[in-house]
């Protein structure tokens, strides 16, 4: 990080702010501390999933209650939350039509490997909100990427799946990989990982139309796999006519195109597609699709759902590799049903986006003050401060523009003032619970933060 970007906070100066700001969240949880020491021991590194211990905070907060835009902890704090759940919460915490719908279903069972009348309704609902497509509910975007892949390379006979590079897909293997010196490799850090996953995926860099030509004239692609906006490390723009390119190229190199809208659902109703007239063979989305009750949705489009009927009628039988007991039960078609009709609403969205508005100028005014070369990028819904100048244009830039020890005292200040944002990156949602008061309170927490680390 250049002395340039961070300004007056030099790096002694954003290890003493946060030093600082470690100990006031530390001294203000010791209900959090205690219960988390006494029953650390039941868990593989001390809570139930690991990445519950890689936020910026000394300890996790453990949460008592979350409801709408807000979360309590258990000592009492309560949190203007503009995490909510990376996107699972995006609509609010347990939405009232949601809630209903998870209490009507309880009296009704909760899996059974069979339809229902609802799961019925809950296809129509998808192809009204997202548009005509064939449908499949899984139980997470990772298991409908899995899926969809595996269909990509029944109907093409191919092996490979091109990303881009810094990509997000959830924990699907073959998108676990970078570009290194212009070369395909694995991510660095991947656990017990034995699978050469250079022979099933292959990376070329956002808004680079060139380098996805080049990787599809191999003959060997099945799919372009890409969000419409790189999300997970520092969001990336589509270039114009980048989406449009890829279309083409897919079309005449006879990949499918598979887009994954598992953050950019925030664009809009019906998602970044819908809203721009993208043109998918394969659309992937979860997180928020159901409420926040664990659900992914994939569909295909007509043409290519006969060219699976052709390859399915023709497999031999045994295992398909595709779908898990617990997909598409009562409960998750209940909430999605409750999500699609009442929640995922015009009205909703125009409210999301207004509030995603007012944050995005506020972010900008306050990193202005202090004369910060950094910039906010919005999605919808979707808000991020970005330490670095924009805007960027791929993966590598994005990487680049990480300030890992500055971002993680900006997150620690945020929460010790009242604002939970999104752990590994500075994203922050936008819901229709969330207020303008909660709004103009993180504006305001953010521009006092950074008077503490830039002003002199």
């Amino acid at each position: 990080m250049t002395d340039e970007r961070i300004g007056g906070a030099g790096a002694a100066r954003i290890a003493a702010f946060a030093a600082a700001e470690a100990a006031v969240y530390a001294a203000a949880r010791p209900r959090s501390r205690a219960a988390l020491e006494a029953g650390a021991g039941a868990f593989l590194d001390g809570v139930p999933m690991h990445w519950m211990r890689d936020w910026p905070q000394p300890f996790p907060m453990l949460v008592a209650r979350a409801e709408g835009a807000v979360i309590e902890d258990l000592d009492g704090h309560v949190i203007d939350d503009f995490c909510l759940g990376d996107t699972g919460s995006m609509f609010g915490h347990s939405p009232a039509p949601v809630a209903r719908a998870i209490h009507a279903q309880a009296d009704r069972g909760l899996t059974t490997m069979l339809p229902s009348e609802a799961a019925l309704e809950a296809g129509r609902r998808l192809c009204e909100v997202f548009g005509p497509m064939r449908w499949q509910i899984a139980t997470t975007a990772t298991d409908a990427n899995r899926f969809a892949l595996r269909l990509a390379r029944a109907v093409t006979g191919r092996p490979k799946v091109l990303v881009f590079n810094g990509c997000y897909h959830g924990t699907v293997d073959d998108t676990m990989v970078r570009l290194e010196g212009g070369r395909t490799v694995a991510r660095p850090g991947l656990v017990g990982q034995v699978e050469d996953l250079t022979q099933v995926a292959t990376v070329a860099e956002f808004n680079d139309l060139a380098s996805v030509e080049v990787a599809l004239a191999a003959g060997d692609v099945a799919a372009i796999l890409t969000e419409p906006v790189l999300t997970n490390s520092c969001m990336v723009l589509p270039a114009p006519g980048f989406h449009a390119g890829l279309r083409d190229l897919a079309t005449r190199h006879g990949a499918l195109l598979i887009i994954d809208e598992t953050h950019t659902i925030s664009s809009g109703r019906g998602g970044y597609s819908r809203v721009h007239g993208l043109m998918p063979d394969i659309f992937v989305t979860g997180k928020c699709v159901a409420g926040g009750m664990p659900t992914a949705i994939w569909g295909v489009t007509e043409p290519v759902a006969r060219r699976f009927a052709a390859y399915d009628a023709t497999r031999p039988a045994g295992h398909s590799g595709m779908g898990t007991t617990l997909s598409a039960n009562p409960m998750q078609v209940a909430c999605l049903v409750a999500t699609l009709s009442e929640v995922m609403t015009a009205e909703n969205y125009a409210r999301m986006e207004a509030g995603a508005a007012r944050l995005s100028a506020g972010l900008t005014k306050a990193i202005a003050r202090v004369g910060a070369p950094w910039h906010v990028v919005r999605v919808g819904a979707r808000v991020e401060f970005i330490c670095a100048p924009g805007p960027l244009l791929n993966g590598t830039q994005a990487e680049a523009a990480h300030a890992p020890a500055l971002e993680a005292a900006i997150h620690q200040g945020l929460l010790n003032r009242g604002c939970l944002i999104a752990p590994f990156h500075n994203m922050m949602l936008i819901s229709p619970a969330t207020t303008e008061a909660q709004i103009d309170r993180l504006v305001e927490a953010f521009g006092a933060v950074l008077g503490l680390l830039f002003e002199t």
